[in-house]
């Protein structure tokens, strides 16, 4: 498929239409779930009764808030989410050999690498294309050139490029709270307590006003290394 007639069918169009125009253009296609921003595209893709294909990533160091806001969305849109865990020799490994704090002192894109960009990898060998909730407002230093649809040079096959798409693109924050707000649907109540962008536990903390939405995230890092891998090709897949 030819990724530029692809993104110009797409673009300005409004997030529920890319969505739609997605489903139109592509078969066996995944939607990512952690934030605010994706739980807009599960509720828009239910709406319009895609019947989506949901997945996660339990890392195994979120937030018990965070767990308990899976199983809230998959009650309150009777889904089945696809719960993703990392392989239990490589984490036993980097354990047994470095502890359980090793980011601090090594940076997080090992631990990263273990715990998110291996399954992910996995789970996306299943899939022609895959949708996720990414804003060029998230960060400055690494999302501004973000496009409604992208090949995955990060996760494409050998043979194969993997598609990955982001309806909410050109939304803001406040948009995607306004529609949260607007439509009275679920979100992490970690969200109240200052947390902008939500991670693993001792990873994240809560933000200021008007600070870029990825400073609560790996804090002791430089801001462009500010990604676990799942959107970049910064973290070495194991």
């Amino acid at each position: 498929m030819n990724i530029q007639t692809l993104q110009a069918s797409l673009e300005d169009k409004q997030p529920r239409d890319i969505i739609k125009g997605i489903y139109s253009a592509v078969d066996s296609l995944a939607i990512s779930f952690s934030g605010a921003e994706d739980v807009v595209l599960i509720d828009m893709a239910c709406k319009l009764k895609l019947n989506p294909s949901v997945f996660t990533l339990d890392t195994g160091r979120l937030h018990p808030e965070t767990y308990q806001f899976i199983q809230t969305v998959m009650n309150h849109y009777q889904i089945n989410i696809d719960i993703l865990s990392p392989d239990t020799r490589h984490l036993q490994k980097l354990t047994q050999e470095k502890g359980l704090f090793s980011f601090y002192k090594d940076g997080h894109q090992e631990c990263c690498g273990i715990r998110k960009v291996e399954p992910l990898k996995r789970h996306l060998s299943n899939f022609s294309g895959w949708i996720t909730g990414q804003r060029r407002d998230q960060s400055k230093a690494t999302r501004h050139n973000l496009n409604v649809a992208e090949i995955d040079s990060a996760f494409s096959g050998k043979q194969d490029d993997l598609l990955k798409f982001n309806p909410l693109y050109q939304w803001s924050s406040e948009d995607v709270w306004a529609y949260i707000r607007a439509l009275d649907i679920p979100f992490n109540p970690l969200h109240n307590r200052g947390f902008s962008s939500i991670g693993c536990e001792p990873c994240t903390r809560p933000t200021l006003p008007h600070q870029d939405p990825r400073d609560g995230r790996w804090w002791w890092e430089q801001a462009d290394s500010k990604e676990c891998g799942l959107h970049s090709e910064l973290t070495k897949i194991p």
